[in-house]
């Protein structure tokens, strides 16, 4: 059998001309000592039809072996050569044929250099996108924090907004004298419920 690798007919015919071969030369084989097994149960039927006879069926069984050494030496030497016209006439597939999808190789042909050149742009290429993805993915979330961030800038201003509207309501317009008014009424309302607690006591210990 043919060692070439023939690759390209692979490729075309979707299996390697070895491999046909192969499939060839063994269904020849199968057919042959089918064959033979009918030879031999024909021989074998005609020497119990004649009980005379001298031939024995250890003498049937071994010349059915020597012959099918001999087919089989024959036919190695045939298959050899119809293979060898096989593999270079019908399986082969010439040198200057391309196949319709490897036309392309022939209109923008690249040396081995160039196409190493082509792999490690487009490696470069694709390291870029990974660090712009990535750079993409940090501003998405730099935006997510920003957005949270005006969310509480609003609310701090909307409360700014309700607390000067109160203050207004109570005859002061600045903010700091909003915080004035807040903290002189925070200090009140401490002084006030430190009284009502005292009285409370004094109350606990009339009682008592």
């Amino acid at each position: 059998m043919s060692v070439s690798p023939m690759a390209y007919e692979a490729q075309f015919f979707g299996f390697t001309p070895q491999t046909c071969m192969l499939r060839i030369y063994l269904a020849f084989q199968d057919y042959l000592l089918e064959m033979m097994a009918v030879v031999e149960g024909v021989v074998l039927k005609k020497l119990e039809a004649s009980p005379g006879g001298r031939v024995s069926r250890l003498d049937v069984r071994k010349s059915t072996e020597k012959f099918l050494r001999f087919m089989k030496e024959h036919f190695d030497q045939l298959f050899g050569k119809m293979e060898e016209v096989l593999l270079q006439l019908v399986l082969s597939i010439p040198p200057h044929v391309l196949l319709p999808e490897d036309r392309v190789h022939r209109q923008y042909p690249y040396s081995r250099e160039q196409f190493q050149a082509l792999q490690d742009e487009a490696s470069h290429l694709q390291q870029r996108c990974r660090a712009e993805a990535a750079a993409g993915q940090a501003l998405r979330a730099e935006l997510q924090e920003q957005k949270a961030v005006q969310a509480e800038l609003e609310r701090i201003l909307q409360w700014f907004e309700g607390l000067e509207n109160t203050c207004r309501e109570h005859g002061t317009s600045n903010v700091r004298e909003s915080f004035t008014f807040l903290t002189q009424n925070s200090k009140k309302l401490q002084d006030v419920l430190r009284e009502v607690k005292e009285k409370s006591k004094k109350i606990k210990r009339g009682d008592e």
